[in-house]
């Protein structure tokens, strides 16, 4: 993305302290940088906020939008090129200077930002927030950086693909080696590096309509290819669209949109109205459910643990017919008697490496050990779950990650488990979708660069009758 905003500060003005002026959009991705870092914050949740206290909106939160979350997927990257340049262990420089050179390196190697004004830009951002020295050592950097393309540095800084292909990829495409290497496994190493480089794309805003509050014709954008309910929209701010402020439609990933469409398409014996959400939080999945429900006659009950969660469900199910309750909980012991509900998801908390590109900061906070503790969660949840469905009643579990214990070891070691259990054919569910087929029989894996969705995991199970 090129920089739209001539209307900036000059270079070298001053403030009325005499401080160098900031350039307001790239002062606001430095303090999403900042929040990211120091807080934990998400950069989807804090950077709204921080648009908002800049008064940016249009082409600039576009600009910044793109500035931090490109400059955070491609940190790894950016970190190989930075230590070449610098004279010192980059643990050494200053936090805030190491986040600006990211953000500068961004602009210099992968937007279309003019040299000197992504170096000017970025040393005035330092001598603001820093000092004027830091703005030296920055300006220093920047220079050595934008002597090559991207491609040239990564054939500097990267090693031979034939020789070290983990480490390759962990550099070239910007992710933890573990984490190339659970994504190998799962996808094969003829597709590894289009996962990867699809992984650094910013993804596509795409709307769910939800049936019986809104239609798909309501809301502008190109149809999704998969989803029944959804459109990709071209650009501008979802929440200005009439249906989604008003919570008849809503933000949603098109592969999120086919796991709750998955459930409901299920066939069931018997009576059919009470359906579970057993790890509803954010609700969107939970919001396309209840309406699915209210079509058939049926009430959904949504269960959260946490408490603030469990509050974003009961936003996303405000005025939504079909809602029989939203219910704070442990999903593992659950507050329902057995044999309860005819239909249940179970949305596991996971590792999230299905949606690195919407969630930029993730590849930077899952370690390897998170792995164990998250799928002995995730076994319990599909147990629990299984118990509080009735005899002939379905299971969708669902995790937004491909990594293999997660999805085929889960679903193995329950139904090992288990012998009032059987898995069946989930492709069925989305006979639309190609290339499909997921690491066990009859499972479903969605792919960000097949589908153009988040890695979605889904298992169908039933209940013996």
């Amino acid at each position: 993305m090129a920089d739209p905003r001539p209307r900036g500060p000059q270079r070298g003005s001053r403030t009325s302290t005499g401080r160098t002026a900031a350039d307001p959009a790239r002062l606001a991705a430095l303090e999403v940088m900042k929040a990211v870092r120091v807080d934990g914050a998400y950069t989807n949740l804090v950077l709204p906020a921080v648009l908002r206290q800049h008064g940016l909106s249009g082409r600039d939160a576009a600009f910044t939008t793109e500035l931090v979350s490109g400059t955070i997927r491609r940190r790894g990257t950016y970190d190989a090129i930075l230590a070449a340049c610098v004279d010192r262990p980059l643990s050494k420089v200053e936090a805030k200077v190491l986040d600006a050179l990211r953000l500068g390196t961004h602009q210099l190697l992968s937007m279309r930002v003019p040299t000197h004004a992504a170096i000017s830009t970025t040393v005035d951002l330092v001598r603001a927030k820093v000092s004027s020295g830091a703005g030296g050592f920055t300006n220093a950097v920047l220079r050595q950086v934008a002597r090559q393309s991207l491609a040239e540095w990564i054939g500097r800084v990267a090693p031979d693909p034939r020789v070290a292909p983990t480490r390759f990829a962990s550099i070239a495409y910007s992710h933890p080696r573990w984490i190339v290497d659970e994504l190998r496994s799962a996808v094969g190493a003829e597709e590894l590096f289009d996962l990867l480089a699809a992984d650094n794309e910013p993804p596509r805003v795409t709307l769910v309509a939800r049936p019986g509050r809104s239609t798909r014709e309501e809301l502008p954008g190109e149809r999704t290819p998969f989803s029944p309910y959804g459109v990709v929209l071209a650009g501008g701010d979802p929440g200005e669209i009439p249906a989604v402020a008003e919570g008849r439609a809503g933000v949603q990933d098109e592969g999120s949109q086919l796991v709750a469409a998955s459930l409901a398409a299920a066939s069931v014996e018997g009576p059919d109205d009470r359906w579970l959400d057993l790890c509803a939080g954010p609700g969107g999945k939970a919001a396309l459910l209840a309406a699915l429900a209210d079509q058939r006659g049926a009430g959904l009950v949504a269960a959260e643990r946490q408490e603030h969660r469990a509050r974003l469900v009961q936003r996303a199910l405000r005025g939504a017919a079909g809602t029989l309750g939203v219910v704070t909980a442990d999903g593992t012991a659950p507050p329902f008697p057995p044999d309860r509900f005819d239909r249940v998801l179970v949305d596991a908390p996971c590792t999230g490496l299905g949606a690195l590109r919407r969630r930029p900061e993730a590849r930077w906070r899952r370690r390897a050990d998170d792995l164990l503790g998250l799928v002995l969660l995730q076994r319990r949840l599909l147990s629990s779950a299984l118990d509080l469905t009735r005899p002939g009643g379905v299971v969708l579990y669902a995790t937004c990650s491909p990594v293999l214990s997660e999805t085929r070891g889960v679903v193995s070691s329950v139904l090992e488990s288990r012998g009032d259990v059987w898995l069946e054919d989930a492709r069925a569910l989305v006979p639309d979708v190609p290339d499909c087929d997921g690491p066990m029989p009859g499972t479903v894996q969605l792919w960000p660069h097949r589908h153009g969705t988040d890695a979605m995991f889904l298992a169908l199970l039933r209940r013996a009758g």
